[in-house]
């Protein structure tokens, strides 16, 4: 058995992340020793990780050549699903961000700060946000700049003031810079107003200027960078907190956002549906459940009450939204919502296309919920009724799945400004696709509906 280098880490020279078997470790190269020791005797690792800001790990002995001539190996408490800023609706970003302020609060009270502030060292656990880097710590001197704070505002404070002051959608921007917004982009697309917030003036507008003053003289830039003082450091992150604290979005009507207020249902045949959902949910009994086109989560939080971790993926920025926002007050802490456009879904990117991994090489589910969905890829998105059976058996064991046919009012909406060139979406051909990849365990018409809830086990 040989270990294997996580490829997202190979930037740190501080350490790296192996697999070895089916278990995760950090390796700690002996360069990061003397911090390491400083995180654990100043406190604060216990004080982030009892806050559960940090996550918890234990060090270990391990007879692999991965950890040869390593001051330390570390075994850290795994994440149930890794997820990427462009994946994250408004809140989560906010969330994230005044979480990283949080945490380099409580660094400089323990002599330490943080040394980067990528989004991507933001994982979202037990339905909160927590940074999974143990390493992204070092000592604080007095008179330094806050070296991670270009990182800070590009990868938080510029991508939400574009995400609430001009489109929500602008967080898709991470899928094209890896290393968060360039901020001169970002000042040229914000609001003329914004020069007349002092948040937005200083951390986006002024910052891009000096940016590109001094962006070809790195010596001279590192001359003129002022002593910075402790109060004078605390009133920066101060000032970082109250402008990410200040950006608001609010969900407005969508496309889906208001679906389920205007679905097919009678209450008695919703009330029907959910009851066959919860049956199919007993038989199967997954650990693991990926609910496609989840709208705000109602059957992904009857997953979830059935003790399932629950990845609830949909397309549209306001339902995720809603569905987080929903989790956040209800205290839901195996409801991960997540934006995913299923025909374009998030790829491998990063150096080598190795960096970010695709959403289908972060792992499988026991179980892929596909309701209400169907007809919006086969007709809206014109993918054959084979290939979304195949790309379903690819990543589950089970497959809660409706079939909503033509007749329906949903289906009828979605050809009436188009012709219909879809000869092959009936009952009986989907039923003969899906039993290429699936053997067909249950099916129910849905009381009231013409529509079919099926359950499937993959051949």
């Amino acid at each position: 058995m040989t270990s294997e280098c996580v490829a997202s880490s190979f930037r740190d020279p501080s350490g790296s992340l192996f697999r070895f078997g089916d278990s995760l470790y950090r390796r700690i190269n002996k360069s990061y020793q003397s911090q390491y020791d400083l995180l654990l005797a100043s406190g604060l690792y216990k004080d982030l990780s009892d806050a559960g800001l940090l996550v918890s790990h234990e060090e270990v002995e391990l007879d692999d050549p991965s950890a040869a001539g390593a001051y330390k190996i570390l075994k850290p408490r795994l994440i149930p699903f890794i997820s990427y800023p462009y994946e994250w609706c408004f809140s989560q970003l906010k969330d994230a961000a005044l979480t990283t302020i949080d945490i380099q609060k409580r660094a400089l009270a323990h002599g330490m700060t943080l040394k980067d502030c990528s989004a991507y060292n933001i994982q979202f656990a037990d339905g909160r946000p927590v940074l999974i880097d143990t390493l992204s710590f070092e000592e604080y001197r007095e008179g330094q700049p806050w070296v991670a704070y270009r990182q800070f505002c590009q990868h938080f404070l510029a991508p939400l003031a574009l995400m609430s002051l001009k489109d929500v959608r602008f967080n898709q921007l991470f899928r094209v810079y890896i290393d968060g917004v360039p901020l001169d982009l970002a000042s040229s697309i914000l609001p003329y107003r914004t020069h007349f917030s002092f948040g937005m003036l200083l951390h986006i507008h002024l910052h891009a200027k000096s940016q590109a003053r001094y962006a070809d003289t790195i010596v001279e830039k590192q001359k003129l960078a002022p002593k910075v003082s402790r109060q004078a450091m605390l009133g920066l992150i101060d000032s970082l907190e109250s402008a990410v604290s200040r950006l608001k979005w609010k969900p407005r009507g969508t496309e889906w956002v208001d679906y389920l207020k205007d679905d097919s249902y009678t209450p008695a045949g919703l009330e029907y549906k959910q009851r066959i959902v919860g049956q199919y949910l007993d038989t199967a009994a997954p650990k693991t459940v990926w609910d496609f086109g989840a709208n705000t989560g109602m059957y992904s939080r009857l997953a979830g009450q059935k003790n399932a971790t629950v990845i609830s993926f949909d397309i549209d920025p306001a339902c995720v939204e809603l569905n987080y926002l929903e989790t956040t007050k209800n205290g839901e802490r195996n409801v991960l919502p997540l934006l995913l456009d299923l025909t374009n879904p998030s790829p491998n990117i990063g150096w080598a296309n190795e960096e970010r991994v695709a959403i289908t090489n972060r792992g499988a589910a026991d179980l892929v919920m596909a309701l209400a969905l169907v007809h919006h890829l086969a007709i809206s998105n014109n993918v054959p009724l084979g290939r979304i059976a195949d790309y379903f058996k690819g990543m589950c064991d089970w497959l809660v799945i409706e079939f909503v046919p033509k007749s329906d009012p949903k289906v009828k909406k979605l050809l009436a400004t188009r012709e219909d060139v879809f000869p092959n979406y009936t009952q009986k051909s989907f039923e003969q696709e899906f039993a290429e990849a699936f053997t067909i365990r249950n099916s129910q018409r849905i009381n009231e509906s013409e529509r079919t809830l099926y359950l499937m086990e993959r051949r």
